[in-house]
C-alpha cells in the first residue's frame, strides 16, 4: 500500500522537491543564459518565454521549491533582498500607512523611512516586544504590517499569529521577514501571514556567495500581481547562475540550520551568566522573554543568531570583536562561517541598537572551538 504522506522539509530540500529535468532526466536544473527567445513567423514566442526580464526557465525550479517549503501558492526571486523589499513596499500607495518594528533590519527600515518622506506614506514604529504597541499603532489608513521574528539584532520574538489577527482586523497585509528563521524552523504563512520575505543571501544560500531575495505569497491576489509587475518593470531579476547556486545551497539548508542552531544554543547557555556580559540575547534560552512564543512557532531549532550585551559599552564591545581569532569580523549572517560584528557601527549614527551589542552569526564550525575563541577574546579584552 502506497504511503501518501507528504515528505518532510528535510527531504524536500535535499531533493529540491524531487526535481527531475523533463528533457534530459537530470536531477539538477540546467542553466539558460539567453536573454531573448525566438518567435515564429507570426511573431508569437516559440516557447513559454520572450525576454528574460519577464521570465527565465532557470528561475522555475528555484521558485517552485521556495513556494513549496514555505507553503505558499507562488514565489518570486529577486536580484537582492532589498530588491524584494522595495518591490513589496512599492505596492503601498500615497496616503496609506505602514507599521513596522522600531528595531529591525536597518536596510528595510531605511527604505520605509524614505518612502514615508518621499511619497507621503504614514509610518509608525513599535516596540517589537510589546504586542499592545502594534495594536495601538494601527490606523484607518494602515494597509501593511511588516514584522520580523525573531527581530534583528535583539532577537525579540513577535507572535506571528497574533500579529496576523491584528493586521487582518484592519484589512492590512502582514509581511513577515523570515530571513533569520528559515522555513526549517518557521512557516509564517501557516500562522496567518500573507507574504514571507527572505534575504536569500543568508540562510537559504548559506555560502556567502549569492546576492538574492525571495518572496512567497499565501495567495495570488492583486498585491501579488502588482509585485510581479514591479519586478518586471524595474528589472530586479535574479541571474540564472545565481538561481542555480541558490538552489544548490538550499539542498543543505536543513543540515546547516540544524547545526548552527545547536551550536548557537550551546554558546548562549555557556555565556548566559558570564561576568563580562550584561546579557545574552537568544530566543532558545529559557530566560528569554519570548521563549514560550518561540517554542510555539519555531521548530527544529531556534536559529544560529544571537547577540551579546557587553559590560563597558561600545568601546569594550569593539575590543572583544577585535580579539576574536575564529569569528570573522564581517556583516552578514547565515553562512557556514561564524561572523561577529558591532551592529551599531554597521547601522550608522541613526541606529537604535544598543551600543554595547555584538551580533553573532553562528556557522558550522566545531562548537567547542567557537566557545574557546569567545572565552579568550572576552578575557583578553578585559585584561587590557
Amino acid at each position: 500500500m502506497a504511503d501518501n504522506k507528504s515528505p518532510t522539509i528535510e527531504t524536500q530540500l535535499a531533493q529540491a522537491c524531487h526535481y527531475i529535468d523533463e528533457i534530459t532526466g537530470g536531477i539538477n536544473p540546467p542553466l539558460q543564459f539567453s536573454t531573448t527567445y525566438a518567435r515564429d513567423d507570426s511573431y508569437q514566442p516559440v516557447g513559454d518565454y520572450s525576454y528574460s526580464r519577464g521570465g527565465n526557465p532557470s528561475w522555475q525550479a528555484l521558485e517552485k521549491v521556495c513556494a513549496e517549503i514555505d507553503g505558499g501558492v507562488e514565489a518570486l526571486c529577486f536580484s537582492s533582498g532589498m530588491a524584494a523589499v522595495c518591490a513589496v513596499l512599492e505596492t503601498v500607495n500615497s496616503g496609506e500607512h505602514v507599521v513596522a518594528p522600531r528595531i529591525m533590519y536597518h536596510g528595510s527600515q531605511d527604505w520605509l523611512r524614505r518612502i514615508s518622506q518621499k511619497r507621503s506614506i504614514g509610518l509608525t514604529l513599535f516596540d517589537a516586544a510589546d504586542l499592545d504597541q502594534l495594536r495601538d499603532a494601527i490606523r484607518p489608513q494602515t494597509t501593511m504590517v511588516w514584522i520580523e521574528s525573531p527581530v534583528n539584532p535583539t532577537w525579540d520574538v513577535i507572535d506571528i499569529a497574533a500579529a496576523a489577527e491584528i493586521a487582518h482586523q484592519a484589512g492590512a497585509t502582514l509581511v513577515v521577514d523570515a530571513t533569520v528563521s528559515s522555513p526549517v524552523t518557521t512557516r509564517p504563512l501557516e500562522l496567518g501571514a500573507d507574504i514571507v520575505f527572505h534575504s536569500a543571501t543568508k540562510y537559504l544560500n548559506g555560502h556567502s556567495d549569492v546576492l538574492a531575495g525571495i518572496l512567497v505569497s499565501a495567495r495570488d491576489d492583486a498585491r501579488w500581481q502588482e509585485i510581479g509587475l514591479v519586478r518586471t518593470l524595474t528589472g530586479g531579476v535574479l541571474g540564472p547562475f545565481e538561481a542555480w547556486l541558490l538552489l544548490r545551497g538550499m539542498r543543505t539548508l536543513f543540515l546547516r540550520f540544524e547545526r548552527a542552531s545547536q551550536t548557537a544554543l550551546a554558546l548562549a547557555r555557556h555565556f548566559e551568566n558570564h561576568p563580562a556580559l550584561e546579557a545574552v540575547l537568544y530566543p532558545g534560552l529559557e530566560s528569554h522573554p519570548g521563549h514560550a512564543i518561540a517554542r510555539r512557532q519555531m521548530k527544529n531549532g531556534f536559529g544560529g543568531m544571537l547577540s551579546l550585551l557587553v559590560k563597558g559599552g561600545a568601546e569594550q564591545a569593539q575590543a572583544i570583536a577585535a580579539a576574536t581569532r575564529l569569528f570573522v569580523r564581517a556583516t552578514s549572517l547565515g553562512g557556514v562561517e561564524s561572523l561577529i560584528e558591532h551592529r551599531a557601527t554597521v547601522e550608522g549614527p541613526h541606529s537604535a541598537v544598543p551600543k554595547n551589542l555584538l551580533r553573532l552569526s553562528i556557522g558550522i564550525e566545531n562548537c567547542n572551538e567557537l566557545i574557546a575563541d569567545l572565552e579568550q577574546s572576552l578575557n583578553r579584552a578585559n585584561a587590557e
